[in-house]
């Protein structure tokens, strides 16, 4: 009789489970389903944008449980301030911004689709309580520029910080082997050193004035500044408070929120006791009020290619080699897609995989036009999957270059003997059969073999990168030596072909394809997981990359300013094969 009421006992668990269940996927399903349903736009509205998320190339994806994506996409984001221009419903465009997170090249996109915006004669009103230079930038464009009294305003130029861990390495017993090429890659320097190198500070110099320089240039436009003027403004930090802000002319009014209300009200000729509409990002992309779009049977397929460059399938956060090789090669080989956009926003990774996407960009090339599109980073590996293409197009302020390959071994021995009290013992068929090996040191000559190893890939890259620059390899190696360069330098040294914009690279891609304007749709690639594939991913597991990046996510979120040594870490202990990735973790503030 005891089992009995146990087995029924279990029963009723498993049906309330069940049911559960079925509630909550009925409720995701409703969200999902009215997520894209008709909710007008009411008339005479202002599109409030707040960026509160970090932007990426394309909006992750969000599963039945949850409202909305970890990030805002750049492509949508700019269709709708494109559809915002023309629709009569949207009168204006508030930013409501404080610390944008995006880079440099994605807040010029943004920027040039608002500076489109008010083309129509609709106006823009930003405002602020905090605002980064990222976010400034983004607002300079705006008619009227708020910001609150007790705000403040950041405007003093940009920089770059990274953590070197040799001190950790060395307390924690590991020693790190380091093989590279070229005077200029530094992105092991972290491991080894504690300070930029001599080489490592100039390309940092160099580059960072440029993207400076370029957004100064920017500002001055629209603000109406002189160039010299800002610089002053900039280099003395002479922006303190709210006042500063004002009487140097870079906002135009200090007020509170209330007093933005008052604005909108008086701009849609709403009564003081009315509050004016506003509209989210988020409602106004789910709002279906979508353009037809063309009826051609030609397509210009835009593959993305964002995150680190890894071999395999890889997972939404980074370009693996055989899904993205797969990608080119399905559009190579459709007849109706008649050019290919490659958009890349990659620090690189894996020489290995690069090369892999590379043939597979080279092949194309012989058959259809595919046009390289630079996002905010195209650099180490980004850069080799781009310098097979017909045309690279770069921002001004896109990082690239970065032309150089490292490998590094740690050493662990002394961790596991020193600190941990584990030794190692082992039985070989050969002299060399455990190399690569983390369990005891290398030898002189084993060292000298891996040293060649990196070599012969550097020669491969430069050789495979001169003749995609129609340069000889002579030069092309002057210029690499895994330097880092901003898009305007890079066009300066014959890396990038033109400066431009995403659009830019479509309109290419469609003149050299000999299609007219609108004579082509756009499919975009590779393919992103739906939300029913990702709420029921989180029952089933998911491949392993996948899992991967989402404890990735959860340990960001844990440590919060300490994740990244802990990636330093992560990634010294994963690299496998030889690396064309960018140096350290470059961020931009």
């Amino acid at each position: 009789m005891g089992q009995f009421f146990k087995f029924v006992l279990a029963t009723l668990v498993g049906l309330l489970v069940f049911s559960l269940l079925g509630v909550v996927l009925l409720v995701g399903l409703g969200a999902a389903l009215g997520s894209s349903s008709d909710k007008p736009v009411a008339s005479n509205s202002v599109l409030e944008l707040k960026l509160d998320k970090p932007i990426s190339e394309r909006k992750e994806s969000a599963d039945l449980l949850s409202s909305s994506g970890s990030t805002i996409g750049l492509v949508g984001l700019k269709e709708v301030i494109r559809r915002a221009k023309a629709d009569g419903d949207i009168k204006g465009i508030l930013l409501n911004l404080e610390l944008v997170q995006g880079g440099m090249a994605s807040l010029e996109e943004v920027r040039d689709a608002l500076l489109d915006f008010k083309k129509s004669g609709k106006f823009i009103v930003a405002y602020h309580e905090i605002a980064s230079e990222k976010s400034y930038y983004l607002s300079s464009v705006a008619n009227e520029i708020y910001l609150n009294p007790q705000g403040t305003l950041e405007f003093n130029g940009l920089s770059s910080e990274v953590m070197f861990y040799k001190r950790l390495f060395d307390k924690a017993g590991i020693e790190p082997y380091i093989f590279r090429v070229g005077s200029f890659k530094s992105a092991v320097e972290p491991f080894f050193r504690e300070n930029f190198s001599d080489s490592a500070r100039y390309q940092t110099v160099s580059y960072l004035n440029s993207l400076n320089n370029h957004m100064i240039g920017q500002v001055a436009k629209s603000r109406q500044i002189a160039v010299p003027r800002l610089h002053v403004i900039s280099d003395s930090m002479l922006v303190h408070n709210a006042k500063d802000a004002l009487r140097l002319h870079l906002v135009t009014k200090l007020g509170y929120y209330d007093e933005v209300q008052d604005y909108l009200r008086n701009k849609l000729g709403v009564k003081a006791d009315k509050k004016p509409s506003l509209v989210s990002l988020s409602d106004y992309q789910n709002n279906n009020k979508t353009d037809e779009g063309s009826t051609s049977g030609n397509r210009i397929a835009v593959i993305y290619a964002e995150g680190d460059i890894v071999s395999g399938r890889g997972s939404d956060d980074n370009i693996g080699s055989d899904k993205f090789a797969e990608a080119i090669r399905k559009v190579r080989l459709d007849d109706k897609v008649k050019a290919v956009v490659l958009r890349i926003n990659s620090p690189g990774g894996s020489s290995l995989a690069s090369d892999i996407i590379y043939r597979e960009v080279l092949l194309t090339k012989k058959v259809k036009p595919i046009i390289a599109s630079m996002s905010d980073v195209a650099a180490s590996g980004g850069y080799y999957i781009a310098m097979a293409c017909d045309t690279i197009v770069a921002h001004p302020n896109s990082i690239t270059g970065s032309i150089g390959v490292f490998g590094v071994l740690p050493n662990i021995q002394p961790l596991l003997a020193d600190k941990l009290g584990i030794t190692v013992d082992r039985v070989t068929t050969g002299k060399f059969s455990d190399l690569p090996t983390i369990t005891r040191a290398l030898s002189p000559y084993e060292k000298q073999q891996m040293q060649q190893a990196v070599n012969e890939i550097y020669a491969d890259f430069t050789s495979k990168a001169a003749l995609g620059r129609h340069m000889p390899v002579e030069k092309l190696r002057r210029i690499a030596s895994g330097r880092v360069w901003s898009g305007t330098e890079g066009k300066e040294i014959g890396l990038v072909d033109v400066l431009g914009s995403y659009e830019d690279a479509l309109k290419i891609a469609a003149a050299r394809a000999h299609l007219k304007g609108d004579d082509y749709n756009v499919q975009r690639l590779p393919r992103q997981k739906s939300a029913v594939e990702k709420f029921f991913g989180r029952f089933t597991g998911g491949d392993e990359d996948e899992q991967a990046a989402a404890e990735a996510r959860l340990l960001q979120a844990k440590l919060g300013p300490l994740y990244p040594a802990v990636r330093q870490y992560q990634q010294l202990m994963q690299m496998r094969g030889v690396q064309a990735r960018l140096p350290y973790e470059l961020e931009i503030k």
